[in-house]
């Protein structure tokens, strides 16, 4: 018998016989087209080699764990592409096992302890995962760009050893969003289907990321513009930030033709930005420029691409599209890089970032007092303080921000949205309605509107109505780790456990990218712990408690974040410790989360809690007071 190490794959199909009992003809052409298209071709330019077929799965060797990992990571995320376009009863997902060990090898089958290991992690697998022993985890470390979440031993069946399983997460990107409706619409009239992939930041440093973004969206902003140009929207666009893609693929699930990439360096006062325009239908170049400019020019860049593309398309602007598009929201680059920074930090929701981001918009202004996007800024990072710390913004110096935005431009959602939560936060629940829908009716894919207004909704008790627009807030932006928060929290108070289930991974996976990024910041670390709370890990959700700690010990948001991990953990003692701790410090609209956040019904009973509970109707009695005075 030859004996030898060898890295094995095993891959299951998840609910075969279901499939099979709906469908057995066409999910044996599926399977079959999976194997042919995708299994065997991954396999084979990794250097695997089949081993053996059954029906619903295939075994698998390679000489390299590397090799084996970075196969069926390419093999879950292409799957996950694939069923994009297709209904979930019919889709076809793998779970992946992997482990690296001694094989016997007898007429090109294998058999051994390594086998069986590799076929126990395979049905520990998540649908759409890939579960791996240590000794892989060990073996890979850094090499992939993966992250490995430790589930602990297991004892697996007829392996005497217990076996330490990582997890490799699955691709849980939200389903691409592509308005088909808008689509067909465009066809019908003849428009050119364009869309503009996130530009490529190559200065060095992922803190200019922010500025790549920028312009990216600043593109695609321009070319809405045009009335015969059906554009990609940006949170579908940026679904595929950070991705090595076909552009043929590309353009084939957002249905257009054209597809506009590109580069950003940007380097002290120079930047180099390069741009290409691709027919996908032949992969042709319809054009390709690059520009080497001072970063003044950097307006006039983003006019001469848009000219370009337009030009290459053969389209007619007309008169109020071309003074539209030459319309710039600041003529001053500096305060131009200002709002994107402020914009970039104040999505993090933490004190410390919100105030260095309203230096930012701050900064902005004091360069151009005509900017209207950086008072709005100003406004939104002042109203998100104020959520947890009245004393330091009054609700009129956001509203006289808000104003001057929208005397600058009347049509700039982001005033209204500002403006919407600073009133709900008063208590002024109607006039911060109106504001939300003029937000969301002038830009429905608005991140703060749709987010501020799922709390409002949220805070209404109306959860069906919050989840619809915090699930669009997270398709919005991609590293949105605060929405999925308040999903857990909204599905938990309807009893959706699935889906509760589904956020808290989706939170944990954002919040570990986002604490990889910025070690610094607090928000990812508390907001992590209640997802794994959620999930029902409780050594991990403790130990990221404990991180969030040692980050700022003194964030009011971190400490009622721990609160309810401790009450879902049902530690109730150390829940309410926390949280009488908290209550002198809260303001009035901070405590009237604790009325509605199910995520502290393991103490709600608690006489300890009731005492809370007076001093809640007193505030809530306070705000009606105020509001009816005014």
């Amino acid at each position: 018998m030859e004996r030898r190490l060898a890295a094995i794959l095993a891959i299951d199909i998840v609910g075969y016989g279901r499939l099979m009992g709906i469908d057995e003809s066409g999910t044996l052409s599926a399977v079959k087209t999976y194997r042919t298209e995708l299994l065997n071709p991954k396999i084979a330019q990794h250097r695997g080699r089949i081993v053996k077929l059954t029906g619903d799965g295939m075994l698998a060797e390679f000489s390299s764990i590397v090799n084996a990992v970075a196969c069926a990571d390419e093999v879950q995320r292409e799957a996950a592409q694939r069923n994009l376009s297709v209904l979930e009863d019919k889709r076809i997902e793998f779970r992946i096992g992997i482990h690296l060990g001694d094989v016997i090898v007898e007429e090109g089958d294998i058999f051994g302890d390594g086998v069986n290991v590799a076929a126990r992690l395979e049905a520990l697998a998540e649908p759409g995962g890939i579960a791996v022993s240590a000794t892989v985890k060990d073996h890979v470390g850094s090499r992939l760009d993966l992250s490995f979440e430790d589930r602990g031993e297991h004892r697996l069946k007829n392996i005497k050893e217990p076996v330490r399983v990582y997890m490799i997460s699955p691709q849980r990107a939200l389903p691409l969003k592509v308005n088909k409706a808008a689509l067909t619409a465009a066809r019908k009239k003849h428009k050119q289907l364009v869309a503009v992939l996130p530009f490529t930041n190559m200065s060095g440093d992922a803190e200019q990321e922010y500025f790549s973004d920028g312009i990216t969206e600043d593109i695609i902003t321009d070319l809405s513009k045009v009335s015969n140009l059906y554009v990609v929207a940006r949170n579908t666009a940026f679904t595929y930030k950070g991705k090595s893609v076909q552009v043929k693929q590309v353009a084939s699930e957002l249905g257009v033709d054209f597809v506009l990439e590109g580069s950003v360096r940007k380097v002290g006062q120079r930047v180099r930005i390069t741009g290409q325009l691709i027919d996908a239908r032949n992969g042709g170049h319809l054009w390709a420029d690059r520009f080497d400019r001072d970063l003044t020019d950097i307006f006039a860049i983003q006019d001469e691409i848009t000219h370009a593309i337009v030009d290459q398309l053969k389209i007619k602007l007309l008169p109020e599209e071309r003074q539209a598009i030459a319309a710039e929201p600041t003529s001053n680059v500096e305060a131009y890089t200002y709002y994107l920074r402020g914009r970039q930090l104040s999505h993090t929701w933490t004190r410390p970032y919100l105030l260095l981001a309203r230096r930012m918009f701050a900064t902005a202004v004091a360069l151009d007092p005509e900017y209207a996007r950086a008072y709005a800024g100003m406004a939104d990072c002042e109203s998100a303080l104020r959520d947890w710390h009245a004393g330091e913004f009054t609700l009129q110096g956001i509203l006289n921000l808000s104003a001057k935005a929208l005397a600058l431009d009347p049509n700039l959602a982001e005033a209204h949205a500002s403006r919407g939560l600073a009133l709900h936060q008063d208590g002024r629940d109607e006039e911060a309605l109106v504001e939300f829908e003029k937000a969301l009716a002038l830009e429905p894919d608005l991140y703060e509107a749709n987010f501020h207004y799922g709390r409002f909704l949220f805070m209404e008790g109306k959860f069906e109505g919050a989840i619809t627009f915090f699930t669009r807030a997270a398709e919005i932006r991609p590293d949105d780790y605060l929405s999925p928060i308040h999903l857990m929290s909204a599905c938990r108070s309807l009893g959706l456990e699935e889906e509760r289930a589904h956020w808290a991974r989706v939170c944990i996976e954002r919040a570990e990218e986002a604490l990889e990024r910025h070690p610094e910041n607090s928000g990812p670390a508390h907001r992590g712990a209640l997802a794994l709370a959620h999930m029902g890990d409780a050594q991990r959700a403790k130990e990221w408690v404990k991180r969030a700690q040692m980050i700022d010990p003194d964030d009011i948001v971190a400490q009622y974040n721990i609160a309810c991990v401790y009450a879902l953990l049902d530690e109730c003692d150390a829940a309410l410790d926390l949280l009488e701790e908290l209550l002198p410090q809260s303001s009035c609209y901070h405590i009237l989360w604790f009325k509605h956040d199910s995520d502290l019904d393991s103490v709600r009973d608690h006489p300890r809690f009731e005492k809370m509970l007076d001093a809640i109707a007193a505030c809530s009695a306070s705000l009606e007071y105020r509001v009816a005075s005014e």
